[in-house]
């Protein structure tokens, strides 16, 4: 189900009944998965959808478990509903949270130089560390698909079959669905849909900011500048080839202006890989 093309009415018409609050329908957000919307005593409600099956296999309350991450610029959580609904095997969740500070940068893929300011960067680069530094029994699901070494493995080999060695060692909490549609700026930076978050390798949030950034080379390499540390790691190196698999796989848009940049970027990161 496409909640961008699904009607929502009846799912907002539940929130209000079990928040008891109002929602603003005028500004609604909607994408594939999840609908957005201010509420009336001044507060922001993500309702995100499941089927059963993901359910089970994902557990569920990512962004209310998210809300115990100490230095992380994100939304401050105030509570949730959950239900399920048996008609078409899913379950809702909707979260309340605080406002954005400020605007999402762009799409998810950006098409043009955001000009972050160095203070935006620094605030990237703190909560991302702060974040690492944390632990969680939960398991990151980019793209809602639990990750795994078989998964990462299955991955780049469809995509990039020469590369022969793509164990990851490190693993660390990851916001894992990190671009630039769920970060605000250019004023206040601050980390939002985390219903993914979860253990992963390292490097998969800067490869995965880094992969959004690739037709705009201006911003990939401020992005891999700030993120050299884990980019050029091991398992960074086996991140970005999970995350340009993505691109340039057997699903890939011959119109998406990623593709070029992320197979030249894949061949240097296989030699790469191979030498180390």
């Amino acid at each position: 189900m496409d909640l961008r093309q699904e009607p929502v009415e009846h799912v907002l018409d539940e929130v209000e009944q079990r928040l008891g609050t109002g929602l603003d329908r005028t500004s609604m957000v909607r994408k594939r998965r999840t609908v957005g919307a201010r509420t009336d005593r001044g507060s922001w409600i993500r309702v995100e959808r499941r089927p059963w099956a993901r359910a089970r296999e994902q557990g569920w309350g990512g962004v209310e478990a998210a809300a115990v991450l100490a230095g992380v610029a994100m939304p401050r959580w105030s509570g949730a509903a959950t239900w399920q609904d048996p008609d078409d095997q899913a379950i809702w969740q909707a979260d309340e949270t605080t406002l954005l500070p400020d605007r999402p940068v762009s799409r998810a893929v950006a098409a043009a130089d955001p000009e972050l300011p160095n203070t935006w960067w620094y605030s990237l680069d703190g909560s991302l560390a702060a974040l690492a530094g944390q632990r969680t029994a939960r398991v990151a699901t980019p793209d809602t698909d639990q990750i795994t070494q078989r998964l990462i493995d299955d991955m780049i080999r469809a995509a990039f079959p020469e590369a022969v060695d793509t164990k990851v060692e490190q693993w660390c909490p990851a916001h894992a669905d990190l671009n630039w549609a769920n970060v605000t700026g250019p004023g206040e930076f601050c980390m939002f849909d985390w219903e993914d978050w979860g253990m992963a390798p390292r490097g998969l949030d800067s490869a995965s900011l880094y992969a959004a950034s690739l037709a705009v080379p201006a911003l990939a390499d401020r992005v891999r500048r700030e993120r050299r540390a884990d980019l050029e790691s091991r398992d960074g190196m086996v991140m970005q080839l999970f995350v340009l698999a993505k691109i340039v796989g057997p699903y890939a848009d011959p119109k998406d202006p990623r593709v070029g940049p992320a197979r030249r970027e894949a061949g240097r990161l296989i030699r790469a890989l191979q030498i180390g």
